[in-house]
C-alpha cells in the first residue's frame, strides 16, 4: 500500500491534465460566464506555476505534469474571461501582489518559504470563486465536471502529502476537498432549483 501511494501524483495527473477542459468547453459553447471568477482562473494559473517550481525543487517528478497542465489550461480560461470584460485593474494589482509575495517567499526562505505560502495558496485562489458562485443568483456557467476533477486531483495530493509527511500538500489537499464539495453543492443546488422552476412553469401553463 505504501508503495502504491508513491504513485498518487500520477493519478493526480490523470485528474489534473483535463481538469479545465469541461469548463473551457462549457464557456466556449454556451458563452455563459455566470458564476465564474476571473480572479480564480488567474490565481489557479499562477499558483500551479508556483507549484511546478516547488515540485521541481522537491524532486516530485511525477507531480510536474498535473501542475503544468492545470497552469496552462487555467491560463487559457483566464484569457477567455478577460475577453469578456471580467478582469479589472484592482484584480490585476492584487494578482501582481500575490505573485510578488510568492517570489519574495522563495527569495527569503527558498523552497520552504515558497511551500509555506503555497500551503495557503488554494484558499487564496478559491475564495473568489466561492464568493462569486454563492453571490450569483443562478451560477449556470460553472462546470461540475471541472470541479469533480479538482476534487479527484486534490484528494490524490492529500494522500501523497500524508505519505510524504508534507504539511504543504496536506493543507492543499484538505482545503481543496472542502472547497470542491462546497462548489459542487452550489452547482447541483442551482440545477435543482432551476429544474423545479421549469416544472412549476409547465404546471401553470398546463392549468391555463
Amino acid at each position: 500500500m505504501t508503495d502504491l501511494l508513491t504513485y498518487t501524483p500520477i493519478a493526480a495527473a490523470a485528474f489534473g491534465v483535463p481538469q479545465f477542459v469541461p469548463q473551457i468547453h462549457r464557456l466556449w459553447s454556451t458563452d455563459d460566464a455566470a458564476g465564474l471568477s476571473w480572479s480564480w482562473a488567474s490565481l489557479t494559473a499562477l499558483n500551479n506555476a508556483a507549484w511546478f517550481g516547488y515540485f521541481l525543487l522537491a524532486h516530485y517528478w511525477t507531480a510536474l505534469v498535473a501542475s503544468s497542465c492545470v497552469s496552462l489550461l487555467a491560463g487559457t480560461l483566464t484569457m477567455m474571461l478577460a475577453r469578456r470584460g471580467q478582469a479589472t485593474l484592482r484584480q490585476l494589482v492584487l494578482i501582481g501582489c500575490w505573485a510578488a509575495t510568492l517570489a519574495a517567499g522563495y527569495g527569503i526562505a527558498g523552497r520552504d518559504g515558497l511551500g509555506t505560502l503555497l500551503a495557503a495558496a488554494f484558499a487564496v485562489q478559491v475564495v473568489p470563486s466561492l464568493r462569486v458562485a454563492y453571490r450569483t443568483a443562478h451560477p449556470t456557467g460553472i462546470s461540475a465536471g471541472t470541479w469533480a476533477l479538482i476534487l479527484g486531483e486534490l484528494s490524490c495530493f492529500l494522500l501523497f502529502g500524508l505519505h510524504e509527511s508534507d504539511p504543504r500538500l496536506i493543507a492543499l489537499g484538505a482545503t481543496g476537498i472542502m472547497a470542491s464539495f462546497l462548489m459542487l453543492a452550489r452547482i447541483f443546488w442551482t440545477k435543482w432549483r432551476l429544474r423545479g422552476s421549469r416544472l412549476a412553469r409547465r404546471g401553470l401553463s398546463t392549468e391555463t
